[in-house]
């Protein structure tokens, strides 16, 4: 009998201990004792117990998550599994990747927060592929961004298989040295006791079928403390602490909503959303509905249309379509796409791009301009002429475009075939 109460016992803690939801393991851990406190930057952190709340959507359709939770005074960390890897793909030295999404545009605006109601749906991936949906929250230069993003994800090379799961990245250098995804790195502080990060979603939406399911995260910034909050349901699940970042510290000037692949090496790229084209019908579209940006003042407001504008890189692959502003679905737009031969797309140059430049025209004649662009004191030369048949304005770099060489000007004279020009190289 003594044996037996033993053994109960003892299978008691164990399962106290350990959460498994989903074939997925999480470890419950003294919440002083997790990994965000190996931060040197966090060494006399105090956790933040008390944000300021609130919530007014109709949260139907929503994922519903079970009571499996860990014990008070501790919280739930996903196991690494062997051979898993936390590389993040958003760099100039991994071209292959591809955007459809809304974003602000910059024009000096500066936002508190951001959330949306994402579709959740399963996705075919290749091992050295990934897809996403997600909010982006940035500041600063390319090579000082800061940059928090949260979402769903299927992304074999991080978790080792291929579901849909609940996935958050944070860096404070453009990608270089800081930031990683989920809790990888000491950062993110958990204040939850429920399972969350890295967490596989066990309900998706069907093609067609009659129900969506879907769930809205929301990350604001603290008004009091100036940390970034996530929460879901209403309910902080934790936070990225202000000591972590520079430019983030006076809020975010661009915020952008959608999805973003990347392909494998044999050149294919991954389908992305439902892996269908856009359409009205959100039962057969991935989507985002009650699209809100906090402002200035903290207010949670739609976003506007005037101070977004959309983005997608591979048409025969990926497509958006904005749908505006409706009672039932606020602010909402649909996305995706198939994948395949998609191109190496625009890697991390889509973001390089989107920063705030300087055009200088230096000079100009028919089909012709010649300009100077100044970008974190580096200066390109970009030829900007016309297609003579077609009437369309294009640009076109050099491949050396950013290292020096020496500037070789097209002149008006060397206009051939067709009123098309060669490439001149940058400096």
């Amino acid at each position: 009998m003594a044996l037996h109460l033993l053994l109960v016992l003892f299978s008691y803690m164990l399962l106290t201990q350990v959460v498994e939801g989903n074939t997925d393991d999480f470890d419950c851990v003294d919440i002083y004792k997790q990994p965000a406190f190996q931060n040197p930057l966090l060494k006399h952190h105090k956790i933040q117990e008390i944000f300021n709340l609130d919530d007014n959507l109709d949260r139907k359709n929503e994922y519903k998550v079970n009571d499996q939770r860990c014990p008070k005074g501790t919280v739930p960390i996903l196991k690494q599994r062997n051979g898993t890897e936390s590389v993040h793909l958003d760099t100039v030295e991994y071209p292959g990747q591809h955007f459809a999404t809304i974003e602000t545009v910059l024009d000096g605006s500066i936002y508190r927060g951001a959330e949306a109601r994402i579709s959740l749906h399963s996705l075919t991936v290749q091992n050295n592929q990934y897809s996403k949906s997600q909010i982006w929250l940035e500041n600063g230069p390319r090579n000082e961004l800061n940059s928090i993003q949260v979402g769903w994800a299927a992304h074999p090379r991080l978790y080792g298989d291929t579901r849909t799961r609940f996935t958050i990245y944070w860096t404070a250098d453009g990608y270089k040295n800081s930031g990683c995804y989920n809790i990888q790195c000491p950062g993110f502080v958990i204040v939850t006791q429920i399972p969350w990060i890295g967490k596989a979603f066990s309900r998706t939406s069907i093609y067609g079928g009659n129900e969506t399911i879907s769930f809205t995260p929301q990350v604001f910034q603290d008004g009091l403390s100036g940390n970034w909050g996530l929460k879901i349901f209403n309910n902080v699940i934790g936070y990225w602490p202000k000591e972590l970042f520079t430019h983030l510290n006076n809020g975010a000037s661009l915020i952008r909503f959608g999805g973003n692949t990347f392909m494998s090496p044999d050149g294919i790229s991954p389908p992305m959303g439902n892996e269908h084209f856009p359409v009205i019908d959100f039962q057969k579209s991935s989507h985002y509905l009650h699209v809100k940006v906090k402002n200035s003042n903290y207010q949670l407001v739609d976003i506007e249309d005037s101070k977004t504008r959309r983005y997608s890189d591979s048409y025969q692959c990926y497509r958006l379509s904005y749908w505006g502003y409706s009672k039932s679905n606020g602010v909402s737009f649909s996305f995706g796409g198939p994948g395949g031969d998609c191109g190496h797309g625009s890697g991390g140059l889509a973001s390089f791009w989107k920063q705030e430049i300087q055009l200088v025209v230096t000079s100009s004649c028919k089909n012709l301009i010649n300009a100077e662009i100044t970008y974190e004191n580096k200066k390109f030369l970009p030829l900007l002429y016309m297609r003579a048949r077609r009437q369309s304005t294009k640009a076109t770099m050099g491949k050396n475009h950013r290292r020096s060489s020496r500037v070789q000007r097209v002149q008006c004279s060397e206009m051939t075939r067709n009123g098309e020009l060669g490439v001149g190289e940058g400096i």
